[in-house]
Protein backbone atom coordinates (compact mmCIF):
# COMPACT_ATOMS: atom_id res chain seq x y z
CA UNK A 1 0.00 0.00 0.00
CA UNK A 2 1.81 3.02 -1.30
CA UNK A 3 -0.53 5.79 -0.07
CA UNK A 4 -0.63 6.95 3.54
CA UNK A 5 -3.67 5.51 5.30
CA UNK A 6 -5.78 7.02 8.02
CA UNK A 7 -4.64 5.76 11.48
CA UNK A 8 -8.09 4.35 12.23
CA UNK A 9 -8.08 2.49 8.90
CA UNK A 10 -4.63 1.07 9.69
CA UNK A 11 -5.97 -0.20 13.02
CA UNK A 12 -8.93 -1.82 11.27
CA UNK A 13 -6.60 -3.50 8.77
CA UNK A 14 -4.50 -4.87 11.63
CA UNK A 15 -7.65 -6.22 13.30
CA UNK A 16 -8.94 -7.78 10.07
CA UNK A 17 -5.65 -9.53 9.35
CA UNK A 18 -5.51 -10.92 12.91
CA UNK A 19 -9.03 -12.30 12.52
CA UNK A 20 -8.12 -13.68 9.09
CA UNK A 21 -5.18 -15.59 10.60
CA UNK A 22 -7.55 -17.27 13.08
CA UNK A 23 -9.94 -18.16 10.26
CA UNK A 24 -7.19 -19.56 8.04
CA UNK A 25 -5.82 -21.77 10.83
CA UNK A 26 -9.27 -23.15 11.53
CA UNK A 27 -9.92 -23.79 7.83
CA UNK A 28 -7.08 -26.34 7.78
CA UNK A 29 -9.08 -28.77 9.93
CA UNK A 30 -12.78 -28.12 9.58
CA UNK A 31 -13.64 -31.56 10.97
CA UNK A 32 -12.68 -30.32 14.44
CA UNK A 33 -14.83 -27.21 14.17
CA UNK A 34 -17.60 -26.71 16.71
CA UNK A 35 -20.72 -25.47 14.97
CA UNK A 36 -23.80 -24.18 16.75
CA UNK A 37 -27.17 -23.31 15.22
CA UNK A 38 -28.72 -19.98 16.19
CA UNK A 39 -31.81 -20.83 14.12
CA UNK A 40 -32.48 -23.19 11.18
CA UNK A 41 -29.78 -22.68 8.50
CA UNK A 42 -28.21 -19.93 10.62
CA UNK A 43 -24.84 -21.06 11.95
CA UNK A 44 -22.18 -19.70 14.27
CA UNK A 45 -18.83 -21.31 15.05
CA UNK A 46 -16.16 -20.91 17.70
CA UNK A 47 -14.13 -19.23 14.94
CA UNK A 48 -16.75 -16.47 14.62
CA UNK A 49 -16.41 -15.77 18.35
CA UNK A 50 -12.60 -15.92 18.40
CA UNK A 51 -12.26 -13.72 15.33
CA UNK A 52 -14.70 -11.19 16.75
CA UNK A 53 -12.85 -11.13 20.07
CA UNK A 54 -9.50 -10.31 18.48
CA UNK A 55 -11.07 -7.60 16.31
CA UNK A 56 -12.72 -5.94 19.30
CA UNK A 57 -9.57 -6.26 21.41
CA UNK A 58 -7.48 -4.60 18.69
CA UNK A 59 -9.94 -1.78 18.04
CA UNK A 60 -10.67 -0.93 21.67
CA UNK A 61 -6.98 -1.25 22.52
CA UNK A 62 -6.35 1.66 20.17
CA UNK A 63 -9.63 3.54 20.70
CA UNK A 64 -11.09 2.63 24.11
CA UNK A 65 -13.71 5.38 23.94
CA UNK A 66 -15.34 4.05 20.75
CA UNK A 67 -18.55 2.06 20.51
CA UNK A 68 -18.94 -1.45 19.08
CA UNK A 69 -21.73 -3.06 17.06
CA UNK A 70 -20.71 -6.65 16.35
CA UNK A 71 -22.66 -9.58 14.96
CA UNK A 72 -22.11 -12.05 17.78
CA UNK A 73 -21.85 -9.74 20.81
CA UNK A 74 -24.02 -6.82 19.69
CA UNK A 75 -23.20 -3.61 21.57
CA UNK A 76 -22.03 -5.18 24.84
CA UNK A 77 -18.47 -3.91 24.32
CA UNK A 78 -17.18 -0.38 23.97
CA UNK A 79 -18.71 2.95 24.94
CA UNK A 80 -22.46 3.01 24.43
CA UNK A 81 -22.90 6.71 23.64
CA UNK A 82 -19.81 7.27 21.50
CA UNK A 83 -20.19 9.09 18.17
CA UNK A 84 -17.65 6.59 16.77
CA UNK A 85 -19.03 3.07 16.31
CA UNK A 86 -17.17 0.10 14.83
CA UNK A 87 -19.53 -2.20 12.90
CA UNK A 88 -18.07 -5.71 12.75
CA UNK A 89 -18.82 -9.00 11.04
CA UNK A 90 -15.96 -11.30 12.07
CA UNK A 91 -16.82 -13.99 9.52
CA UNK A 92 -19.27 -13.08 6.78
CA UNK A 93 -20.12 -16.27 4.95
CA UNK A 94 -20.09 -18.71 7.87
CA UNK A 95 -22.06 -21.35 5.95
CA UNK A 96 -19.49 -21.23 3.15
CA UNK A 97 -16.67 -21.48 5.70
CA UNK A 98 -17.96 -24.58 7.50
CA UNK A 99 -18.30 -26.36 4.13
CA UNK A 100 -14.83 -25.37 2.96
CA UNK A 101 -16.27 -23.21 0.20
CA UNK A 102 -13.64 -20.44 -0.12
CA UNK A 103 -15.80 -17.32 -0.21
CA UNK A 104 -15.97 -15.55 3.14
CA UNK A 105 -14.44 -12.48 4.73
CA UNK A 106 -13.87 -10.28 7.76
CA UNK A 107 -15.80 -7.01 7.56
CA UNK A 108 -15.03 -3.91 9.69
CA UNK A 109 -16.46 -0.42 9.29
CA UNK A 110 -16.17 2.73 11.38
CA UNK A 111 -19.20 5.00 11.47
CA UNK A 112 -19.06 8.56 12.82
CA UNK A 113 -22.46 10.01 13.70
CA UNK A 114 -24.08 7.26 11.62
CA UNK A 115 -21.98 7.79 8.49
CA UNK A 116 -19.39 5.16 7.48
CA UNK A 117 -15.95 6.80 7.32
CA UNK A 118 -13.50 3.86 7.19
CA UNK A 119 -13.96 0.33 5.84
CA UNK A 120 -12.01 -2.90 5.56
CA UNK A 121 -13.05 -6.23 4.07
CA UNK A 122 -10.41 -8.94 4.22
CA UNK A 123 -10.63 -12.21 2.28
CA UNK A 124 -8.20 -14.54 4.11
CA UNK A 125 -8.30 -17.34 1.52
CA UNK A 126 -6.97 -15.07 -1.25
CA UNK A 127 -5.16 -12.57 0.99
CA UNK A 128 -7.26 -9.90 -0.70
CA UNK A 129 -7.57 -6.66 1.26
CA UNK A 130 -10.31 -4.23 0.31
CA UNK A 131 -10.22 -0.88 2.08
CA UNK A 132 -11.66 2.62 1.79
CA UNK A 133 -11.65 5.99 3.52
CA UNK A 134 -14.47 8.44 2.85
CA UNK A 135 -13.37 10.88 0.17
CA UNK A 136 -10.10 9.06 -0.55
CA UNK A 137 -11.20 6.19 -2.78
CA UNK A 138 -11.50 2.43 -2.46
CA UNK A 139 -8.75 -0.10 -3.12
CA UNK A 140 -8.13 -3.81 -3.54
CA UNK A 141 -4.59 -4.28 -2.27
CA UNK A 142 -2.86 -1.48 -4.24
CA UNK A 143 -5.38 -1.23 -7.08
CA UNK A 144 -7.87 1.64 -7.16
CA UNK A 145 -11.43 0.36 -7.51
CA UNK A 146 -13.94 1.62 -10.06
CA UNK A 147 -17.41 0.24 -10.70
CA UNK A 148 -18.27 -1.33 -14.03
CA UNK A 149 -18.75 0.87 -17.10
CA UNK A 150 -21.50 -1.27 -18.61
CA UNK A 151 -24.58 0.74 -19.45
CA UNK A 152 -27.11 -1.91 -20.57
CA UNK A 153 -28.73 -4.16 -17.97
CA UNK A 154 -28.86 -6.91 -20.60
CA UNK A 155 -25.03 -7.05 -20.50
CA UNK A 156 -24.75 -7.11 -16.71
CA UNK A 157 -23.80 -9.77 -14.19
CA UNK A 158 -25.85 -9.23 -11.02
CA UNK A 159 -25.13 -10.75 -7.62
CA UNK A 160 -27.70 -11.54 -4.95
CA UNK A 161 -28.32 -13.57 -1.83
CA UNK A 162 -31.02 -16.17 -1.42
CA UNK A 163 -33.34 -16.17 1.62
CA UNK A 164 -32.39 -18.94 4.02
CA UNK A 165 -34.07 -18.33 7.38
CA UNK A 166 -37.30 -19.86 8.57
CA UNK A 167 -40.03 -17.32 7.94
CA UNK A 168 -38.30 -15.65 4.99
CA UNK A 169 -40.62 -14.78 2.12
CA UNK A 170 -39.41 -17.25 -0.49
CA UNK A 171 -42.31 -16.60 -2.87
CA UNK A 172 -41.56 -12.88 -2.90
CA UNK A 173 -37.94 -13.65 -3.71
CA UNK A 174 -38.87 -15.98 -6.55
CA UNK A 175 -40.97 -13.18 -7.99
CA UNK A 176 -37.93 -10.90 -7.88
CA UNK A 177 -35.88 -13.51 -9.73
CA UNK A 178 -38.59 -13.80 -12.37
CA UNK A 179 -38.26 -10.07 -12.97
CA UNK A 180 -34.45 -9.75 -12.89
CA UNK A 181 -33.19 -12.94 -14.53
CA UNK A 182 -34.67 -12.41 -18.01
CA UNK A 183 -33.29 -8.88 -18.33
CA UNK A 184 -29.65 -9.38 -17.28
CA UNK A 185 -26.74 -11.48 -18.55
CA UNK A 186 -26.52 -13.63 -15.43
CA UNK A 187 -27.23 -13.90 -11.73
CA UNK A 188 -24.75 -15.06 -9.06
CA UNK A 189 -25.15 -16.01 -5.39
CA UNK A 190 -21.64 -16.38 -3.88
CA UNK A 191 -22.79 -16.31 -0.25
CA UNK A 192 -21.00 -13.45 1.52
CA UNK A 193 -22.55 -10.01 1.16
CA UNK A 194 -19.45 -8.08 2.27
CA UNK A 195 -17.38 -9.64 -0.52
CA UNK A 196 -20.26 -9.32 -2.99
CA UNK A 197 -20.23 -5.56 -2.42
CA UNK A 198 -16.46 -5.38 -2.83
CA UNK A 199 -16.60 -7.39 -6.04
CA UNK A 200 -19.20 -5.00 -7.38
CA UNK A 201 -17.00 -2.05 -6.42
CA UNK A 202 -14.14 -3.72 -8.30
CA UNK A 203 -16.26 -4.12 -11.43
CA UNK A 204 -16.33 -7.93 -11.29
CA UNK A 205 -20.12 -7.71 -11.14
CA UNK A 206 -22.33 -4.85 -12.28
CA UNK A 207 -24.99 -4.75 -9.59
CA UNK A 208 -26.29 -6.34 -6.41
CA UNK A 209 -29.60 -6.75 -4.63
CA UNK A 210 -30.38 -8.62 -1.44
CA UNK A 211 -32.90 -8.75 1.39
CA UNK A 212 -32.52 -9.74 5.03
CA UNK A 213 -29.11 -8.15 5.57
CA UNK A 214 -27.96 -6.66 8.88
CA UNK A 215 -25.78 -3.54 9.28
CA UNK A 216 -22.57 -5.55 9.79
CA UNK A 217 -23.15 -7.33 6.46
CA UNK A 218 -23.36 -4.06 4.55
CA UNK A 219 -21.55 -1.23 6.35
CA UNK A 220 -17.98 -1.75 5.10
CA UNK A 221 -18.97 -2.78 1.59
CA UNK A 222 -21.23 0.24 1.21
CA UNK A 223 -18.27 2.61 1.47
CA UNK A 224 -16.37 0.54 -1.11
CA UNK A 225 -19.29 1.03 -3.51
CA UNK A 226 -19.61 4.79 -3.12
CA UNK A 227 -15.85 5.42 -3.16
CA UNK A 228 -15.64 3.37 -6.38
CA UNK A 229 -18.25 5.57 -8.04
CA UNK A 230 -21.33 3.43 -7.46
CA UNK A 231 -24.67 3.99 -5.79
CA UNK A 232 -26.19 2.05 -2.90
CA UNK A 233 -29.62 2.34 -1.34
CA UNK A 234 -32.84 0.46 -0.76
CA UNK A 235 -35.10 -0.97 -3.45
CA UNK A 236 -36.85 2.38 -3.93
CA UNK A 237 -33.51 4.01 -4.69
CA UNK A 238 -33.32 6.02 -1.47
CA UNK A 239 -30.18 6.18 0.65
CA UNK A 240 -31.82 4.69 3.77
CA UNK A 241 -30.70 1.05 3.72
CA UNK A 242 -28.41 0.19 6.64
CA UNK A 243 -31.25 -0.86 8.99
CA UNK A 244 -33.92 -1.55 6.37
CA UNK A 245 -32.91 -5.15 5.54
CA UNK A 246 -32.86 -4.52 1.79
CA UNK A 247 -29.96 -3.33 -0.33
CA UNK A 248 -29.55 -2.37 -3.96
CA UNK A 249 -26.17 -1.33 -5.38
CA UNK A 250 -24.90 -0.70 -8.91
CA UNK A 251 -23.13 1.76 -11.15
CA UNK A 252 -25.28 4.88 -11.62
CA UNK A 253 -26.67 3.94 -15.03
CA UNK A 254 -27.50 0.36 -14.01
CA UNK A 255 -28.88 1.52 -10.66
CA UNK A 256 -31.40 3.63 -12.53
CA UNK A 257 -32.53 0.57 -14.49
CA UNK A 258 -32.79 -1.70 -11.43
CA UNK A 259 -34.83 0.63 -9.20
CA UNK A 260 -38.04 0.40 -11.28
CA UNK A 261 -37.74 -3.39 -11.31
CA UNK A 262 -37.19 -3.82 -7.57
CA UNK A 263 -39.16 -0.95 -6.05
CA UNK A 264 -42.43 -2.95 -6.14
CA UNK A 265 -40.82 -5.38 -3.69
CA UNK A 266 -39.63 -2.76 -1.19
CA UNK A 267 -40.42 -3.16 2.52
CA UNK A 268 -38.86 0.15 3.55
CA UNK A 269 -40.38 2.19 6.35
CA UNK A 270 -40.99 5.78 5.33
CA UNK A 271 -40.03 8.67 7.59
CA UNK A 272 -43.62 8.97 8.83
CA UNK A 273 -43.64 5.34 9.91
CA UNK A 274 -45.69 4.05 6.99
CA UNK A 275 -44.44 1.38 4.63
CA UNK A 276 -43.09 2.97 1.49
CA UNK A 277 -45.26 2.79 -1.57
CA UNK A 278 -44.94 -0.54 -3.32
CA UNK A 279 -47.21 -0.11 -6.27
CA UNK A 280 -46.34 -1.75 -9.60
CA UNK A 281 -43.87 0.10 -11.80
CA UNK A 282 -43.60 -0.57 -15.51
CA UNK A 283 -39.92 -1.33 -16.18
CA UNK A 284 -37.74 -1.50 -19.29
CA UNK A 285 -38.15 -4.75 -21.22
CA UNK A 286 -41.19 -5.67 -19.10
CA UNK A 287 -44.87 -5.26 -19.77
CA UNK A 288 -47.07 -3.56 -17.16
CA UNK A 289 -48.81 -6.90 -16.67
CA UNK A 290 -45.58 -8.68 -15.76
CA UNK A 291 -44.62 -5.91 -13.34
CA UNK A 292 -48.03 -6.22 -11.70
CA UNK A 293 -47.67 -9.97 -11.39
CA UNK A 294 -44.28 -9.56 -9.74
CA UNK A 295 -45.43 -7.03 -7.15
CA UNK A 296 -46.41 -8.61 -3.83
CA UNK A 297 -49.20 -7.34 -1.62
CA UNK A 298 -48.33 -4.57 0.83
CA UNK A 299 -47.19 -5.68 4.25
CA UNK A 300 -46.00 -3.66 7.20
CA UNK A 301 -42.23 -3.56 7.57
CA UNK A 302 -40.33 -3.55 10.83
CA UNK A 303 -37.16 -1.52 11.31
CA UNK A 304 -34.48 -3.84 12.63
CA UNK A 305 -32.94 -2.97 15.96
CA UNK A 306 -29.19 -2.37 16.11
CA UNK A 307 -28.60 -5.40 18.35
CA UNK A 308 -30.45 -7.97 16.27
CA UNK A 309 -29.72 -9.89 13.11
CA UNK A 310 -28.42 -13.21 11.87
CA UNK A 311 -25.11 -14.79 10.92
CA UNK A 312 -24.37 -14.80 7.23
Amino acid sequence: MSQALHPMLNTAIKAARSAGAIINRASLDLDLLKVNTKSPNDFVTEVDHKAEAVVIETLLGAYPGHGILAEESGSTHGTKDSEFVWIIDPLDGTTNFIHGFPFYAVSIALAFRGQVQQAVVYDPTRNDLFYASKGRGAFQNDRRLRVSRRTRLADCLISTGFPFRKGDNFKRYMQMLEVIMPVCAGLRRPGAAALDLCYMAAGYTDGLFETGLSPWDVAAGSLMITEAGGLIGNFTGESDYLYQREVLAASPKIYGQLVPLLSPFSRVIAADGDTAATGPVAAPALTPESALAAAPAKRAAVRIRKDSGATR
